[in-house]
């Protein structure tokens, strides 16, 4: 089928975002839609996660949990790799995405059964930690596969656009749910958006394969590779095909007989297809993960700057979480709350507060994230974050202050969920398919959640023996985001490397 060779008024419409070409705007705002509804579907349960691990167990308790759910991933992530290994993409993303959404229903039945209790509280927080990264990873491996690097420069901030979209209006409806209906009601409607998202990923599937995939062997499609295939990339496929081809023209150019001509190339055409499969490796390696992340050195950088990151990030959170958790008490105390229990004060508070960073990443996605990442580059787009959270912390080192820490984390949250966001997956391009469907799981989950883990010890160690009020928190952030910042500009010189190079990491 061919593409129309005029900008559409839609195309010149997303123009003003980023370079969006002819024929790439159904798949690009399909992809948009598809995290759009995730994220809504996530901010209608993270409020629900606040209310309860705050209402039930207070702060401490929300980040000694943290740390459980890095420990869970270590067995998840293998068996998700495993997964991974086995099925096609869209298989995989169908089987887990269905499974997450199930949880949802027996977690609302097991609420308004039990209501909130301390045990629901925790096991409902440790799945949310489950859910969040590895859905979300799992998106984002889905749009590296479908894009090549220059494409994904180009078409991720469109896509991450999705995904502030959805977290904004994710927190703003659930908060109103809450507040109306109560807490656990969220949890069944994020299912049902859920299972729309998955629909979306089957006609994104779809149209990609019937777009990218015309004249490859069927068992080199990835309908029937499995996700996490083999040390190279389909453009890698394309492009020994494309040789293929050309020497195919070349030889029937000179060819005696057309009988023999077509006698012959299906035969020639089936033993490109097995060599690719068998020489290069398409059926996959096998190798677990982990292993995969430590033998390689660019991916193993991607991977403590994840740790890093979350890291700070989970510091300030316990340091806003807090204060939040002192206000509900002492405002319900005070029968200032509007008649709202301390659970339902807090999700409501974080509603709002999860709505005002999303408006900023909304801002900051929309106007500023393509802008940035064309006119100074991926590696300068790497050391923006860190070096908002080191003033941040700064300044909170100095005052710490309840309105300096809520506006000290909106601006690095919404740089976070928005810059941030994108480059991050946008430094997976270069790498094979293998590697975003098992590496970049294990190091958005795993090693994400480790900075939960380094975080939980940081809190407890500080509170029972040291005594440290927020300020002493900010100042212990501020030297992980000097090293957090150094990490950033290496991964920034190595990316410029694997571009120039044309080659995957650890190739």
């Amino acid at each position: 089928m061919q593409r129309s060779q005029r900008p559409s008024p839609v195309d010149r419409l997303l123009r003003l975002i980023t370079d969006v070409r002819v024929g790439e705007r159904g798949t690009v705002l399909l992809l948009a839609l598809n995290i759009f509804l995730i994220l809504t579907a996530y901010y209608f349960i993270k409020p629900v996660r606040e209310a309860l691990i705050l209402d039930s167990g207070g702060a401490e308790v929300k980040s000694y949990s943290a740390a459980g759910q890095a420990l869970l991933l270590l067995g998840l992530v293998p068996l998700y790799g495993a997964l991974a290994g086995r099925l096609p993409r869209r298989k995989l993303i169908n089987v887990v995405t269905a499974f997450f959404a199930a949880c949802l229903v027996v977690f609302f039945m097991a609420g308004q059964a039990a209501g909130s209790t301390l045990v629901l509280a925790i096991i409902f927080f440790l799945w949310v930690g489950i859910f969040n990264v590895m859905v979300v990873a799992q998106f984002w491996s889905f749009a590296n596969d479908i894009y090549t690097r220059d494409e994904g420069e180009r078409l991720f901030p469109i896509v991450a656009f999705g995904a502030s979209s959805g977290a904004v209006l994710g927190s703003w409806v659930s908060g109103n749910i809450i507040t109306v209906f109560g807490v656990f009601l969220p949890l069944v409607l994020a299912a049902g958006i859920l299972v729309l998202s998955l629909l979306i990923t089957t006609l994104v599937d779809a149209r990609e394969r019937r777009h990218k995939e015309v004249g490859v062997p069927d068992v080199l499609t990835t309908a029937a590779m499995p996700a996490a295939s083999g040390a190279i990339r389909l453009e890698d496929i394309r492009k020994a095909l494309e040789e293929y081809d050309a020497r195919e023209a070349q030889r029937s150019e000179e060819a005696e007989e057309e009988a023999e001509e077509k006698a012959v190339e299906p035969r020639v055409r089936d033993g490109l297809a097995a060599d690719i499969t068998q020489t290069l490796g398409i059926a996959g390696r096998g190798e677990g993960p982990f292993r995969m992340v430590l033998r390689c050195r660019y991916l193993l950088f991607i991977a403590l700057l994840i740790l890093l990151l979350n890291w700070v990030n989970t510091t300030g959170e316990y340091i806003l979480g807090s204060v939040v958790q002192d206000t509900a008490a002492e405002a319900v105390a005070a029968g200032t709350a509007g008649g709202l229990t301390v659970g339902e004060y807090i999700g409501a508070f974080y509603s709002k507060f999860f709505a005002i960073v999303n408006v900023f990443g909304l801002f900051i996605q929309l106007f500023l994230v393509s802008r940035i990442i064309k006119y100074v580059g991926v590696q300068v787009s790497l050391i923006v974050l860190p070096l908002i959270a080191l003033g941040g912390y700064a300044l909170l080192a100095l005052y710490p202050l309840l309105s300096f820490v809520r506006w000290a984390k909106t601006a690095e949250n919404a740089t976070d969920y928005s810059l941030q966001n994108t480059v991050r997956n946008v430094i997976f391009l270069p790498c094979t398919r293998e590697q975003k469907y098992k590496a970049k799981q294990a190091i958005d989950s795993f090693f994400w959640r480790a900075g939960d883990v380094f975080s939980a010890v940081v809190v407890f160690i500080g509170t029972t023996y040291l005594a440290m009020q927020a300020s002493g928190f900010a100042i212990f952030n501020i030297g992980l985001v000097v090293v957090w910042l150094l990490l950033a500009v290496v991964i920034g010189r190595e990316y410029k490397q694997l571009v120039a190079s044309g080659r995957p990491p650890c190739a």
